[in-house]
């Protein structure tokens, strides 16, 4: 059976910055597999530049044949994180995938990166998969299929990528090796610990509202691509993907995915941060 037609009926799922891009369609494409889904994101009312907010996230999974509830909270605030997996808990019975999606990205060089900037990147990105995930743990354990599913790249020491910007890559790859670390932990559990990353660039509200948004836009595949992806890797044992790194193209092309061009991004998408491409670390 194919992540299409895989079922995750009565599996629920928890996500982190899910009120838009990435994490929205990853909990859209669980939801038309019958997921139910905890969204936690802080947008509850609209945001002038950005698009939706966590209650019509939830609407969406909704509609799109899910159940979901919103947790209006910060992954920052161990509190926040604790109220969301007590309403998966309340609501669904239980955890069975945790998508560690909410990110922060600045990529200034260093001497003019704000401290602020700085510790948002290392709250969000590290501490947020940090407290995420070891709330949900105890619910994991009780699973018969628990996946912890990071967007967080492959591990890259390509001095092109550490030189770049070197802050942001120490967040990232410090989600990536929480997640290798956990897998080792947690070996014997039977929870699987994987991190997804895509390929190109992805059409998100953070590439449209950068510079040359509308070009970058046009060369960026659309969030769907994470999506699919991410049911491939969660319809999969937990056993099987625990400890691995994935890249979005390459786990479509291993299920059989021949065409990407249903993503978008035309016949030459921006490769994304931290994935090699020629010419790079020349």
């Amino acid at each position: 059976m194919s992540s299409q037609q895989e079922s995750f009926s009565d599996r629920t799922l928890v996500v982190s910055g899910g009120s838009r891009g990435i994490g929205l369609a990853i909990a859209l494409g669980a939801a038309r597999r019958g997921a139910n889904v905890v969204l936690l994101a802080k947008t509850a009312e609209p945001h002038p530049k950005l698009p939706g907010t966590v209650h019509t996230a939830v609407a969406d999974v909704e509609a799109a044949g899910g159940k979901a509830v919103a947790v209006v909270g910060d992954v920052r605030k161990e509190d926040d994180v604790a109220r969301a997996v007590e309403t998966a808990v309340e609501h669904f019975g239980g955890v069975d995938i945790v998508v560690n999606n909410a990110s922060a990205i600045a990529t200034d060089p260093t001497e003019s990166l704000p401290a602020k900037k700085f510790d948002l990147m290392m709250d969000i990105n590290v501490r947020g998969t940090f407290l995420l995930t070891k709330a949900a743990l105890p619910q994991l354990r009780k699973s018969a299929c628990p996946h912890v599913l990071t967007l967080a790249p492959p591990l890259n020491l390509n001095p092109y990528w550490l030189g770049a910007h070197p802050s942001y890559t120490l967040s990232k790859y410090g989600m990536t090796l929480l997640s290798l670390g956990w897998a080792a932990e947690y070996a014997d559990t039977g929870i699987g610990f994987s991190c997804l990353w895509p390929e190109t660039y992805i059409a998100t509200a953070a590439v449209a509202n950068g510079a040359g948004g509308e070009e970058m836009l046009a060369a960026s595949r659309s969030p769907e691509i994470m999506a699919d992806a991410a049911a491939e890797i969660l319809s999969r044992s937990p056993r099987e993907v625990t400890g691995r790194c994935f890249v979005d193209a390459e786990v479509l092309t291993a299920a059989g995915v021949d065409d990407l061009s249903r993503y978008g991004g035309g016949e030459t998408p921006i490769i994304d941060l931290f994935i090699d491409a020629p010419g790079q670390g020349q």
